[in-house]
């Protein structure tokens, strides 16, 4: 069976999402380092998102806003109902007091979790994240349409002070802060590109940027080893810097993506990452940590060869991701106004075949999507 996306989608951005999705899955199933080097999953989302915010805030910038948080807050919600009456009812000997929990609600800042839930919670400073720059887009296109360098830059340079200072706020509001810095200029560069500036720039001036990004960030972090060795996303202005570097080479250029729609089993599996994205994100690194915990229930330890051994746990975590995607899934339907269903693809309406009454006219233009 056939399954596509809407034909107004840009399949670029939907394989990009696709892979920085999969790519976060196997970093928490796997954290080995050279995940995160092949490929900053986290700048490449961030910058997809001030991209497509772009374009809804040329339509109403109000509405934008409150469409944008209607889409991502919902399956946060379910999420919450299900794991804070269960982190409750499992004891939470520091539970902080009602209203920290209405961050499950509204998430400003991390929602807390007891030490049960961190698989959970771990993984939502990137909603939190996501949530502040899609509320300050509406000034940070404002700034970009007078000054776009000093905005690209802005974040970058904040960061530097930020990090210079580290003692000016308390550690959860500097958390907060640091996300959004570092991920600021990647999501101003989306901006560049939905307004068509990447696209005017030298091709071999911007690659030459996005090398010289990504070396820099590489040499000053095996030069500055930190408490946990040469770990790029252990410094902040390094994963910055190395993350504009990707995003300056990957939106710069827009490859044609007619060729997905020929490779069906690869084009239903991109549709289908980007039509339940938020729910495979939050609930991933949950199925991953239930795979762990079966491990010796299962008795996984008595598979003779290492490689077969991880195979086999990782499997397990899929299947239980494909289980809250069919379980909630849903909820990101009804987020997006669409009839809720099961199955996360959607099928491919059949042309119809009856002669029109009248010859159709000549189209007179495209409009891009």
């Amino acid at each position: 069976m056939e399954y596509t996306s809407a034909a107004s989608r840009d399949r670029y951005f939907d394989t990009l999402r696709a892979v920085a999705i999969v790519r976060v899955v196997l970093f928490h199933a796997f954290p080995i380092a050279a995940l995160e080097l092949v490929f900053p999953s986290m700048g490449v989302m961030f910058a997809l998102g001030g991209s497509l915010m772009v374009k809804s805030l040329d339509r109403a910038a109000g509405k934008a806003v409150v469409n944008r948080l209607r889409r991502l807050l919902p399956a946060l919600w379910v999420m919450g109902a299900i794991l804070v009456p269960i982190m409750i009812h499992q004891g939470w000997p520091d539970r902080p007091s009602w209203p920290h929990l209405l961050l499950w609600a509204f998430p400003i800042a991390d929602p807390p979790s007891s030490e049960l839930g961190y698989s959970a919670a771990g993984v939502l400073w990137y909603l939190v994240t996501y949530l502040w720059l899609v509320l300050l887009s509406p000034a940070l296109l404002w700034c970009y349409r007078r000054w776009n360098l000093p905005t690209v830059l802005l974040p970058l340079f904040a960061l530097l002070l930020l990090v210079a200072y580290p003692d000016t706020f308390s550690w959860q509001i500097t958390w907060v802060i640091q996300n959004i810095l570092a991920f600021g200029s990647c999501w101003v560069l989306g901006m560049a590109h939905r307004e068509g500036d990447l696209a005017k720039l030298n091709g071999k001036a911007v690659l030459g940027l996005a090398v010289t990004c990504v070396a820099g960030a590489l040499l000053w972090t095996w030069t500055h080893p930190g408490e946990n060795g040469h770990d790029l996303t252990g410094i902040p202005v390094a994963y910055a810097i190395y993350s504009i570097g990707f995003v300056l080479a990957l939106l710069r250029w827009s490859p044609k993506m007619a060729w997905l729609a020929r490779v069906r089993p690869l084009n239903g599996f991109v549709s289908m990452v980007n039509n339940r994205a938020v729910t495979i994100y939050l609930w991933h690194n949950v199925a991953i940590t239930i795979a762990v915990y079966l491990f010796d229930p299962l008795k996984l330890w008595r598979i003779p060869h290492q490689v077969l051994e991880d195979a086999v746990d990782f499997s397990i975590a899929l299947f239980l991701i494909l289980v809250a995607v069919l379980a909630l899934g849903w909820v990101e339907d009804l987020a997006a106004r669409r009839r809720p269903r099961i199955s996360p693809f959607v099928k491919r309406r059949k042309p119809q075949h009856s002669a029109p009454l009248l010859p159709a006219p000549a189209p007179v233009g495209v409009r891009a999507g």
